[in-house]
């Protein structure tokens, strides 16, 4: 791969992170692959993460942590210090994103998901960025809910409109066959001019030792639910169905997630325990290294496990959660008919016996590779050549400007 140079080049990341690693890692997905086609390109991502310290950062990559918030089951935030507020960390993060976005002073803006960040937070530093140089970019998930939910949400927030207003481009990291993330929504022609269909993040193979104080078998299915905080239903299925059928012993790695509680990982371990060929992992920052080295994988289909199920062309179950969003079920069910990946719903999941015929059947699907399209997989060649554009559109702007101010100051 040629690297380029994009000298005096700043781009500053957003990741809300209020539940899960999705945000985060995506986030840092995309900015290692621009710091690996561009040198003179230094990058800074602000994340609300409470563990993005666990993750390893390539040079010309950094980030500035803000106060983490939770995200309750009723859709609500809660600060994590008892001792603290929400309203004051909600001020914190919005102060603190607002200093680093003038400190910083960047070339290009990219936020994920959040166009208002986390209750609008922000808003400020996207007004200030109207008065400056700074390109600004929304990206958006393939699918992001489903169109009913995301019309009531985003209608309250006049979501659209402020969209067109503050952003310069949006980029749906996806492509556009296989789902419209506005769906359902009055876009004005304005904003769909600015809308760039990538395609999904592809991920690339990494060679690293087996998963530190872990002995793990050649081969193995891995089952996996992201940060874990919602993943206890998908563990304890996979174990029902196991305990259902014993003669399903195929080796079995299951990540935990840095989320689950205390209290679910004891008894998933003690259930595992009494089983043959189950490895129990508490958390895994480099996911790819074990995708990789696994025949198949059961999951909940959130963005990153999709995208790398596509990468490593691995064989996939997924049982996705519908509740509170439907993003993962519409995603997983948009799969499973264009014979991508097989499903089950939470509820045929949660019948032992159905579980364990699917675990059966997994060695039976296709290989996602025979239906991608060409260029599905495209999504961060294609953000590189958007960054370029951007880089040197400014610059050419600059140079213009440089010209006609030249006779003036002589």
């Amino acid at each position: 791969m040629e690297i380029k140079r994009l000298d005096h080049t700043r781009i500053l990341m957003y990741s809300h992170d209020t539940f899960g690693l999705g945000h985060l890692r995506r986030c840092r997905t995309i900015a290692h692959s621009i710091v690996e086609q561009f040198k003179g390109v230094s990058i800074l991502i602000i994340s609300g993460s409470q563990i993005a310290g666990a993750f390893d950062f390539k040079a010309r990559v950094d980030f500035v942590k803000i106060p983490s918030v939770i995200k309750l089951y009723n859709g609500e935030y809660d600060s994590i210090g008892e001792y603290i507020d929400i309203e004051e960390i909600l001020e914190m993060r919005k102060l603190i994103i607002q200093r680093t976005a003038e400190a910083f002073n960047p070339n290009i803006f990219i936020v994920d998901k959040e166009p208002m960040g986390l209750k609008g937070e922000l808003e400020p530093t996207l007004a200030m960025f109207k008065e400056t140089k700074t390109h600004t970019v929304i990206g958006l998930r393939d699918v992001m809910d489903s169109p009913e939910l995301l019309k009531e949400e985003w209608a309250k927030q006049n979501m659209l409109k402020k969209i067109n207003n503050y952003y310069d481009a949006a980029w749906i990291y996806g492509p556009e066959h296989f789902w419209n993330p506005l769906e359902g929504l009055e876009v004005q022609e304005s904003l769909t001019k600015k809308l760039t269909y990538v395609g999904f993040l592809d991920r690339e193979s990494q060679s690293h030792p087996s998963t530190e104080g872990h002995s793990l078998p050649d081969k193995y299915i891995l089952v996996t639910a992201g940060g874990g905080g919602d993943g206890i239903a998908i563990m304890e299925q996979v174990l029902s169905a196991r305990e259902h059928d014993p003669q399903i012993d195929f080796p079995t790695v299951m990540i935990l997630g840095p989320f689950m509680k205390s209290d679910s990982r004891e008894r998933l371990r003690l259930r595992a325990s009494s089983l043959a060929n189950v490895t129990v992992i508490d958390f895994e920052s480099r996911m790819e290294v074990l995708m990789q080295n696994a025949v198949a994988l059961v999951g909940m289909c959130g963005y990153n496990t999709f995208c790398e199920v596509l990468s490593f062309d691995k064989k996939a179950l997924f049982v996705p959660r519908t509740k509170p969003r439907q993003e993962q079920y519409i995603r997983a069910k948009r799969a499973s008919e264009i014979g991508l990946s097989s499903m089950l719903t939470p509820e045929e999941a949660a019948i032992p016996s159905v579980m364990a015929e699917a675990l059966r059947n997994l060695p039976n699907l296709e290989l996602p590779s025979k239906k991608v399209a060409k260029g599905d997989l495209a999504g961060l060649d294609n953000i590189c050549v958007e960054v370029q554009k951007i880089s040197e559109g400014q610059k050419s702007i600059s140079a213009e400007v440089e010209k006609i101010l030249e006779p003036q100051r002589a």
